[in-house]
């Protein structure tokens, strides 16, 4: 039995938090027993061993990083810990001994371990590198890499294990389209290779859990569902983002259907955890967001998704909640009444990540406490017992600011966080957004927020002039409520210590022979690249004409030369995300040479060039 839980910009957490007591609880994996809990402390470094019996922490393991993601052996003899860093390591822990007996080499940020039922290889999830490693556990050998679409965050293997589900975090592609979204990729697990592409809804991403039934015959991921076909003018009946969840037929390996886990006028902010109960009837969904876990009887679920007709004219319909026809399911609030409980946890355990199941006791994780929320999920009336896994830290201004960026209850409703559109550490969903600020109708790609407070104006129109600007603006039209100004403040320091992740396309955290054959390029004034993104920001803070407008700009827009800093991690690029990758921006979108002379480039120097740009 494995529950891992995914560790969103784990650097981000540790950097920001550097020297913090925090103990972040971001993973779980409870022994075959049922009689131990371990727990992935993200920013201690630690592995709690928690004794279920009597509800306390009896060991404390020191991990040679940050804790991603766990998994236990089928015998509970060995527990499987992906350490995330840029060259990773899974720390092998004997359970008997509590000891690191072995260590085995894995990616960049290494987490969502997996073990086949065999027992014999181990999956381990490489998020920057977009890949898959498979390890033999007798040879302790990788012995390959499965590319995968973008940032694999979290999998699932089939119950005879020839299936790895696996979710990318983020869409992998342009964003001026309209069916951006991630996706699910499964991996033939004796051939080591994707057969298929499981596409979520348009607008889906920030893909945090996905857990296969017991009984083997369905999946479940979580993610939101962002609506960015339409103006962010209101918020209401998630009119921004909602938040959702999506079945899929394993036998099949096909998509069932996309359910909102939000009610009408309250939302179920930032969907992360999924367990099952051992019968696989019953499905638990924690809402990191809003601070909430949900108790889906998913027997009757799955009876309620048959009822309805595929098409308009199939069958009689029998009208259940408000859709009509199964594409009406993703949209309509209603589909979950009847078979859904929402309980909200004690004020004192907030942002509740993993789940793991024991029995009918459910624990919950809860990141910004440092508590486990423990419930009777098959009582009548669910009770929360709140239990403290660590003395209680000072709350740090970076720490409440971390807080308010992840907490949907500053929002109206709760429908989302600042996180739900900067997911990963205050990132990007990769998405076209139509905000209010540049008026409406012209759709902009989303922007990381490393390094705004730092270069200034924001936004690529640069109409807000300074990141704390667009912190005060995005309180008040984004989450649409007004907040005491220690809570933007908090938000402008959490901003502020954000530090970058050192880039997959680095060898061994130095630049590779084409980076550097790029460097010269970059810096060759003819080329003349170094002009607008000077060290050591990357940028000199001003606008241009770059030629890039499109079909719903106006032909006086200048924009705003963004940093390259992590500039690997924000693909699509230009402010309408119409470049898929670095050599689009470099080739196909710059025929004119209005953003570097590149037209008389070699394919090769423009591949060098590319490499170098996206190792800062």
């Amino acid at each position: 039995m494995h529950l891992t839980g995914l560790l969103a910009g784990v650097f981000v957490a540790l950097l920001s938090a550097s020297a913090a007591p925090w103990l972040s609880p971001s993973s779980l994996a409870a022994s075959p027993d049922g009689k131990t809990l371990f727990i992935a402390a993200s920013t201690a470094n630690e592995v709690l061993v928690f004794d279920v019996a009597s509800g306390q922490v009896r060991r404390r393991l020191t991990m040679p990083a940050a804790p991603a993601g766990l998994v236990v052996s089928a015998d509970g003899k060995r527990l499987y810990v992906t350490c995330a860093e840029p060259s990773s390591k899974v720390a092998v822990v004997d359970t008997a001994r509590h000891g690191i007996v072995d260590t085995l080499t894995a990616g960049h940020t290494a987490m969502g371990p997996v073990l086949s039922p065999d027992g014999k290889t181990l999956f381990v999830l490489n998020r920057f590198n977009d890949d898959v490693s498979v390890i033999d556990l007798a040879t302790k050998k990788q012995v390959r890499r499965i590319r995968v679409q973008r940032e694999p965050t979290t999998a699932a293997i089939s119950k005879d294990g020839q299936f790895l589900l696996v979710a990318n975090h983020l869409h992998n592609g342009r964003a001026d389209v309209d069916d951006a979204a991630a996706a699910i990729s499964v991996i033939d697990a004796a051939a080591g290779k994707v057969v298929k592409e499981l596409r979520l809804p348009a607008g889906s991403g920030a893909l945090n859990d996905i857990r296969i039934s017991p009984d083997g015959k369905y999946a479940f991921v979580t993610h939101i569902l962002a609506r960015t076909q339409v103006p962010t003018t209101q918020l209401d009946r998630g009119w921004i983002n909602n938040n959702a969840g999506t079945v899929i037929d394993v036998a099949r390996m096909r998509i069932v259907n996309t359910v909102l886990l939000d009610d009408p006028g309250a939302g179920a902010a930032n969907p992360w955890g999924v367990a099952w109960s051992a019968d696989s009837r019953t499905l638990l969904i924690t809402h990191a967001g809003s601070h909430e876990v949900s108790i889906v009887d998913f027997a009757a679920l799955l009876r309620k998704l048959a009822q309805v007709p595929a098409a308009e004219g199939v069958k009689e319909a029998e009208f259940v909640a408000a859709s009509r026809v199964q594409a009406d399911v993703p949209n309509d609030f209603s589909f979950l009444a009847g078979v859904r409980k929402r309980v909200a946890l004690p004020e004192g355990d907030r942002g509740p990540r993993p789940v793991a199941v024991i029995g009918t006791k459910a624990y919950l994780g809860n990141y910004f406490s440092d508590t486990l929320s423990v419930m009777d999920w098959a009582a009548p009336v669910q009770f929360v017992e709140s239990v403290r896994l660590g003395p209680k830290p000072d709350m740090t201004v970076v720490r409440q600011g971390e807080f308010y960026f992840h907490d949907a209850t500053l929002c109206f409703q709760q429908w989302q966080s600042c996180s739900s559109c900067h997911p990963g550490g205050a990132r990007t969903d990769a998405l076209n957004w139509d905000l209010l600020n540049d008026g409406m109708n012209n759709p902009k790609n989303n922007r990381s927020l490393l390094l705004a407070h730092r270069t200034p104006p924001a936004m690529s129109l640069g109409v807000r002039e300074s990141a704390e600007v667009a912190v005060r603006a995005g309180i008040k039209y984004i989450l649409f409520t007004v907040q005491p100004g220690d809570v933007a403040t908090a938000l402008d320091e959490y901003l502020k210590s954000l530090q970058p992740v050192p880039s997959p396309h680095l060898e061994k955290g130095k630049l590779s022979p084409a980076a550097l054959r790029g460097k010269e390029l970059f810096d060759n004034q003819e080329v003349g690249c170094a002009a607008c993104h000077p060290t050591p920001l990357f940028t000199n803070l001003k606008e241009y004409d770059t030629g890039t407008q499109g079909r719903f700009d106006k032909a006086k827009d200048r924009f705003d030369t963004p940093t390259l800093i992590e500039v690997w991690r924000t693909a699509p690029y230009l402010h309408d995300g119409s470049a898929a990758t670095m050599r689009d921006v470099l080739t196909v979108k710059n025929p004119k040479d209005q953003h570097g002379k590149t037209s008389h480039l070699t394919p090769r120097q423009i591949e060098d060039l590319a490499e170098y740009v996206l190792s800062q």
